[in-house]
């Protein structure tokens, strides 16, 4: 059975998240349904990461399985690109992969940016992919609190309440808070990511960076293994998956 995989971008406003779900319309189930208008199989699409309403993609990966074996992967690409119109959501490639492949389990990295546009006007051009936040922020302030969450910790204090991973441990290979202009920018990478745990380390960063906090109290958060601790959690909006990193 012939697997694909595909690289997928999508603006998340329109969408329930990712995962197909009985309240709205997914990423994941709009893709089921391009497949099923070409090809007239009622497939899978499993994702990478399953990001959650309002958020975007630049680089998702999902693979899917096609019991027809006379679609080659740029015929897939552009038939399921065909019917997602006029949907936000495209393929930007796709490659044939062996069935050893798993877009989820064989991951061995995610990459998620968070934009923040700091000033005082609205926004316009931003409005939908960035959090707007008029206070002034110190971006050394806020990288100096980022950096007591890298590396292995119990980050129960960033989970989402209704999280179900099994474990709140997780490990934070990068937390890199940089300003461009009016653009303040955070980029976490790790393995994979608790329900809203960057955009729970993004609220929090922001109270450091108002002077609010102070890093040190990014720590006592951290270690009081509590969701009441921490800060905020920003607004999806502002959020983006940019990439998903697999063995060579």
């Amino acid at each position: 059975m012939p697997r694909f995989r595909l690289t997928i971008e999508y603006d998340g406003a329109p969408f329930v998240g990712w995962q197909r779900q009985d309240n709205g319309p997914s990423v994941q189930a709009s893709l089921e349904d391009a497949v099923l208008a070409f090809s007239g199989e009622r497939v899978e699409v499993v994702g990478a990461g399953r990001t959650d309403t309002g958020v975007h993609a630049e680089a998702q990966v999902a693979h899917l399985d096609l019991a027809s074996e006379r679609f080659e992967a740029r015929t897939v690409m552009n038939a399921v690109n065909a019917h997602l119109r006029p949907l936000p959501v495209a393929v930007l490639a796709a490659e044939a992969v062996g069935e050893d492949f798993h877009a989820r389990f064989s991951a061995v990295w995610r990459a998620y940016r968070y934009v923040i546009v700091n000033r005082r006007a609205p926004l316009a051009l931003d409005l939908g992919r960035a959090w707007h936040v008029m206070a002034p922020l110190d971006v050394a302030a806020m990288q100096a609190g980022a950096d007591r969450l890298l590396g292995h910790h119990d980050f129960t204090s960033f989970r989402a309440v209704q999280c179900q991973a099994k474990s709140p441990l997780k490990t934070l290979d990068l937390v890199r808070v940089s300003r461009h202009g009016e653009r303040v920018v955070v980029e976490a990478k790790a393995r994979s990511f608790l329900h809203h745990q960057v955009r729970n380390i993004v609220g929090t960063l922001k109270l450091v960076g108002e002077g609010k906090w102070r890093p040190d109290d990014v720590t006592r958060a951290l270690e009081a293994r509590d969701r009441t601790a921490a800060g905020p959690t920003a607004p999806a909006d502002g959020l983006t998956l940019v990439a998903v990193g697999y063995p060579d």
